[in-house]
């Protein structure tokens, strides 16, 4: 979102023309005002009972973090989307535990308000809830994080109770499952029909294993509203329709960053790629006809 320019206060011992202009001048409009100290997981619960939404976006490095951190995104994922939206891989499964901690180091040091989450990777926690605790514990520890998110549906309740017996506060995450794209048949949309009851019954028996938000993807909105109905938790979307606590996107897509087609769920809010493509190009240019650098550059 971009704001609109204000215009330039007053200068200094400088008044209106009139006195009835100034009678007649509106009132400025009160400053944003922001939670004060670290969003935590009883802030998004207070969001949820009080029937507000908050915004969650990927980050992967200090500098996105930092400006989305003071842009006041309540919640920040390190995505195992760093997969294919950093490293170049096709899809998220060759990350490994080692790459997301590193990511999640970067951000968790630039951030000092919003929650941070990241994601188990694929490998990681899937052989028994004891490496997923072992994992969690490495990613809270050098990773910094605040919370994990996992993929999976009911058959993983036990991990969950694990994790959270241990103290790691976790994100859950059903319908489509990236990491299990494979055994989807590709990026399909889960949920549709009689499957909704089962998306209901995962993101129940999940809750009631202590996951502090369940999180939503690629999922008809009936379904995710009929989720969000039957969980106290608050829920995130990815493609899951309005009616969810939070909603969630990769940030290069919300700013226009990645090229090609995006996804239908995915608005795009600035052009980032047209603007680093046009300055790269000015660049170039100016170091061709010898502009640059400039005697204001020279030491």
């Amino acid at each position: 979102m971009t704001s609109a320019e204000l215009p330039a206060p007053y200068g200094e011992g400088a008044a209106p023309s009139t006195p009835a202009r100034e009678a007649t001048a509106p009132a400025p409009a009160p400053a944003e005002t922001k939670p004060a100290g670290r969003i935590r997981i009883h802030h998004l619960q207070q969001a949820k009972d009080q029937g507000r939404h908050f915004a969650m976006l990927t980050a992967y490095d200090q500098y996105a973090a930092q400006v989305f951190d003071e842009a006041g995104i309540e919640l920040l994922l390190i995505g195992d989307s760093a997969a294919n939206n950093v490293l170049g891989h096709a899809t998220t499964l060759p990350i490994t535990l080692d790459e997301m901690i590193l990511f999640s180091r970067a951000v968790s040091r630039a951030t000092t308000r919003a929650l941070v989450v990241a994601d188990l990777p694929f490998g990681s926690y899937e052989v028994s809830p004891q490496q997923a605790v072992e994992s969690s514990v490495r990613l809270l520890k050098e990773g910094l994080v605040h919370a994990v998110k996992m993929e999976g549906g009911a058959d993983y309740a036990d991990t969950v109770r694990a994790l959270v017996r241990a103290g790691i506060p976790v994100m859950a995450h059903i319908g489509f499952t990236p990491q299990s794209e494979h055994a989807l048949g590709g990026y399909r949309v889960q949920g549709r029909g009689e499957a909704l009851q089962r998306i209901v019954d995962d993101a129940v028996a999940l809750a009631d294993a202590g996951a502090f938000c369940v999180l939503m993807e690629m999922v008809p909105a009936e379904t995710a509203n009929a989720v969000d109905a039957a969980v106290r938790v608050p829920t995130i979307g990815i493609g899951a329709g309005p009616g969810t606590t939070g909603q969630v996107l990769v940030w290069q897509d919300m700013a226009g960053l990645r090229g090609g087609r995006q996804a239908k769920f995915v608005k795009q809010y600035a052009d980032v790629r047209s603007v680093l493509s046009n300055a790269a190009r000015a660049y170039a240019e100016d170091v061709r006809a010898g502009t640059f650098p400039g005697p204001e550059h020279t030491f």
